[in-house]
Order: structure tokens, then C-alpha cells, then sequence
């Protein structure tokens, strides 16, 4: 569904300056950049912040899933208002494979925006993701019993290639916020009405959050920067008591068991990952719970023992029938 909100050309000088400064935090060289654009009201107002913080330094990708009627109409959108600008600006079609649709959209996206930032020899990818959805983040991963990991919530700047990051200039600017820049800049945008389809667990929060309006968005944002940070210290703990206490024996890992309680979480959480297991908050609990009761458990087909002061990794040994 297509909108547009006129209004004058002038946006807010300070929202400028915020998103100029989170540049020069995430790109501090200064090179050029991709912007994801998707015709919605959140990356059409990166679009335009853009234009005036970084003239000149960006070009804009718009992906088309294929998955809806109203997409090549979208990606025309982005188009149109890239090069009334003067904004380099390419759409990028994908095949999306069969599955959790959601999950394997978002995987196509980025593998195709990688490709082109690749491509077009650009520094980093910048997402529209705000501070409403940093907040969302943080609540449907708290409900699920997420660890400090999970909820440092959306990363603002991580690796995503040999020679380029995504970054995400706008977590600490609010959806509200945005919609004032894209009203300003009288710029026309789409809606996805996926984003109103209760069938996801993220819109089925939207409605119930719709009548709360004590929560602070940008509250939420530091809360998950601070947590990030947290995260950072803990996985350089993690790292030097691994460096010190683990071994690997006979193709099992065996570590020390901490003498720290709060490093037992964490620990446990860095062995899972290093064997490439994606495993939830919740359930590493109830795995890190049964062995300071002194049992042996298993999760995501690892078997962990205790061994004369050690946790053993292994492969869980195939049921028998």
C-alpha cells in the first residue's frame, strides 16, 4: 500500500546532526556507503537524512523478494526518489527459498546486498532498523529466556564480509521521529502489510504495545547498548578463561569447570557456538542448572559430562532402539 506525506523540504537540522554522528561512530573513515532501502517510511527518511548529512558519499539498493504484487511498485518508488536526488540506485531480484519465509527473505537480502556492496566497492551496508524495533527486539527475546548475548539486541555495527560492515545509524532515533523526517521531506513510501499480519510474532506485539504509552524507546536502545557492551567484557573473560582451561582430547572438549558462577552462563553459551550450535537462552539455563546439580545432560546433540572438576564436550552418542 502506497503513501505520501507533504509537508516543506526542510528537515529538523539537530535529527541531521544525530545521524551524521553516528556515521562518523560507525564509517569514522568516511568512505561511501550502501543504504537498504525499501520504500517503507523508515529507510525513505535514511534516504533523506542521507542526502543531507553525506551528499554525495552513498547509493541506495532496493531488494524485490518477489514475494508480493505490490514489489516491483516499490522497488519503482525507491528508484524514483533516488534519482530525483542524483542517487545512484540499483534493485536487487531474489529468489527466496522455500521454508521459514521470513528467515530465508532476510538471508537472500543480505546475500544479495553483500554481493553488491562487493560490488560496487562500498565500505558498509546501512539498515533503517529504529529504536521501536530495537525495543521489540529486546522483549519477544526476553520472552523467550535469551542470554546476555541475545539481548544486546540489534547489533549496531557488525561484520558482514571481507570488506564491509552493516551498520544501523538510526537504533537511537524513534519510529515517530522518522515519520516526521519522511512527512518534512514530503517524499511518497509504501507499507508492507506484512508488518500488520498478527501471524508474526513481531506485529502481534505492535498491537498489544499500540496502547502502551509509557515505553521509551530510546530507553530501550541504551538499555541494549549497555548490554552489548556488558557482552563484550564477558566474552573477553570467557576468552582468556578458555585460553588457560580448556583442551581438546581425543576429539572431546574439556574445560574447567569456573569457579565464577557468573562465568558458567557465558562458558557454556561460547562451547555451543564454537560447534556451531544455535541453541536458546532458556534451555542453555536448564543445561547449566542440571549440571551444578552434578548431573550429565545434553542439548542440540551435544553430550556435557562432568569429569574430575571439567565439563567434557562430546558428540551425544545415536539412541538405541
Amino acid at each position: 500500500m502506497r503513501g505520501s506525506m507533504a509537508g516543506s523540504t526542510a528537515i529538523d537540522p539537530d535529527l541531521v546532526e544525530r545521524f551524521e554522528t553516528a556515521l562518523d561512530r560507525l564509517n569514522p573513515d568516511g568512505g561511501k556507503i550502501g543504504l537498504a532501502v525499501s520504500g517503507g517510511p523508515d529507510s525513505m527518511a535514511m534516504l533523506l537524512l542521507a542526502q543531507e548529512a553525506i551528499p554525495g558519499r552513498f547509493e541506495v539498493a532496493t531488494v524485490d523478494h518477489g514475494l508480493r504484487p505490490d514489489a516491483k511498485d516499490e522497488c519503482a518508488l525507491v528508484v524514483a526518489a533516488s534519482k530525483k536526488r542524483g542517487v545512484p540506485c540499483e534493485v536487487l531480484a531474489v529468489e527466496v527459498g522455500e521454508g521459514n519465509m521470513q528467515a530465508k527473505a532476510r538471508e537472500a537480502r543480505y546475500r544479495a546486498l553483500g554481493q553488491w556492496v562487493e560490488r560496487r566497492h562500498l565500505r558498509a551496508i546501512a539498515t533503517a532498523h529504529h529504536a521501536n524495533d530495537q525495543m521489540e527486539t529486546l522483549l519477544m527475546r526476553l520472552n523467550r529466556g535469551c542470554g546476555t548475548s541475545g539481548l544486546s539486541g540489534i547489533r549496531e555495527i557488525h561484520s558482514a564480509g571481507p570488506s564491509h560492515r552493516v551498520i544501523r545509524p538510526l537504533l537511537h532515533f524513534t519510529r515517530e521521529e522518522l515519520a516526521a523526517i519522511v512527512e518534512d521531506g514530503g517524499i511518497a513510501f509504501a507499507r508492507d502489510p506484512s508488518n500488520e499480519d498478527v501471524a508474526f510474532e513481531r506485529a502481534r506485539l505492535r498491537k498489544v504495545m499500540a496502547d502502551i504509552d509509557w515505553f521509551d524507546p530510546k530507553g530501550f536502545a541504551q538499555s541494549a547498548a549497555l548490554i552489548e557492551t556488558t557482552d563484550a567484557v564477558a566474552d573477553l573473560a570467557v576468552g582468556q578463561f578458555l585460553a588457560n582451561d580448556e583442551a581438546e582430547i581425543g576429539g572431546d572438549v574439556r574445560n574447567k569447570i569456573p569457579d565464577n558462577r557468573s562465568l558458567r552462563f557465558p562458558v557454556l553459551e561460547s562451547q555451543f557456538r564454537a560447534m556451531g550450535k544455535r541453541v536458546r537462552g532458556r534451555d542453555l539455563a536448564r543445561l547449566l542448572a542440571r549440571l551444578e546439580r552434578g548431573e550429565n545432560a545434553n542439548l542440540a546433540g551435544v553430550l556435557v559430562t562432568i569429569e574430575d572438576g571439567d565439563w567434557v564436550f562430546r558428540p551425544e552418542p545415536p539412541r538405541s532402539n
